[in-house]
């Protein structure tokens, strides 16, 4: 009997998907114990099992090779930057992956935080609670220009909502997209344009080495005093210090970021910043994109391939 292992504290504690899943594999051990998985740990939890479900966990080389039963990793969400791709096909290892899974559940939380920022809805409730009682006037979102940089799944849906509201959406990728772009009246344009257009810029790529960072001090100095930066996408993809002193300089409105380069993050003076929104990784946690991801990784377990560059998974 095939055994498989659940990384993810989510899904194991998810009724629905626990019961999906036995379904197809009864032989099933569940992160219960509410584990962060990592190093020794998770070669530990995973020995023993020929296929898993994993969420942020990182998966390398030397993981992989501790691991000779393991032969399929499912992945619970959509990102596959924890995942060393090439150690895995080295060691024979498929992966079971669906895009797009969670892509409405992230762009309603951008647009959720666009509008926050935008009303300065974080300045005038802590006000409100210190007794001040003032109103603040602020910007509609349907009146301005929104940049998206990463042109994927969630950049895709994000620019048909944004396009709906009236807005004027600008889009960056490293892939042309002209259907798309002609179809839904977006704009594409080169990052270091769009961050000078832009009233909001929003970020949709996977973290990796052509990645990090890459909004530096240098770019964040191009966009508009009195733009808004939001990231949804993965922790690393903005140099932090750089974005702190912006928002403290005055150079950046407003800033609103679910990711982190360390999670959960450490700078107190950033997170209090009275301009500044911080949610703890929830751009994918709306009930109905945890379940579509669940039942995606459920699916992954038996419908998976080996990872190829260029091919399979689609980005890598």
């Amino acid at each position: 009997m095939t055994r498989v292992a659940v990384c993810s504290r989510s899904f194991s504690r998810h009724s629905v998907l626990r019961r999906e899943l036995l379904e197809k594999y009864p032989d099933v051990t569940f992160n219960d114990d509410e584990l962060v998985l990592t190093g020794g740990e998770l070669v530990e939890y995973l020995n023993g099992h020929e296929k898993a479900i994993t969420a942020l966990e990182t998966l390398d080389a030397d993981t992989f090779s501790q691991l000779p039963e393991l032969k399929v990793v499912s992945k619970y969400g959509v990102g596959f930057d924890t995942l060393d791709l090439a150690a895995m096909a080295e060691a024979g290892v498929k992966l079971g992956w669906t895009g797009g899974t969670n892509k409405r559940s992230v762009s309603e939380l951008v647009i959720s935080f666009a509008v926050q920022l935008l009303r300065h809805l974080p300045e005038a409730g802590r006000e409100v609670l210190d007794g001040t009682w003032r109103q603040h006037v602020g910007r509609q979102l349907s009146d301005r220009t929104v940049g998206i940089v990463g042109c994927g799944q969630v950049g895709k849906d994000l620019g048909r909502l944004l396009r709906s509201l009236g807005c004027r959406v600008l889009a960056h990728d490293i892939l042309d997209f002209p259907d798309y772009y002609a179809e839904h009246g977006v704009e594409p344009m080169g990052l270091e344009e769009l961050l000078k257009e832009s009233d909001v810029v929003t970020l949709h790529l996977p973290l990796n080495e052509t990645t990090h960072n890459i909004l530096s001090a240098e770019r964040l100095a191009l966009m508009k005093p009195d733009a808004i930066l939001i990231n949804t996408a993965r922790g690393g993809l903005v140099d932090e210090e750089a974005l702190k002193a912006a928002l403290i300089n005055g150079h950046l409105a407003g800033t609103a970021f679910d990711v982190f380069a360390t999670e959960p993050p450490d700078d107190r003076e950033l997170l209090e910043l009275s301009n500044f929104i911080v949610t703890p990784h929830i751009g994918g946690s709306a009930e109905e994109a945890i379940l579509a991801m669940g039942r995606a990784a459920i699916y992954g377990l038996d419908d998976n391939q080996i990872p190829e560059k260029g091919v399979f998974p689609k980005g890598y």
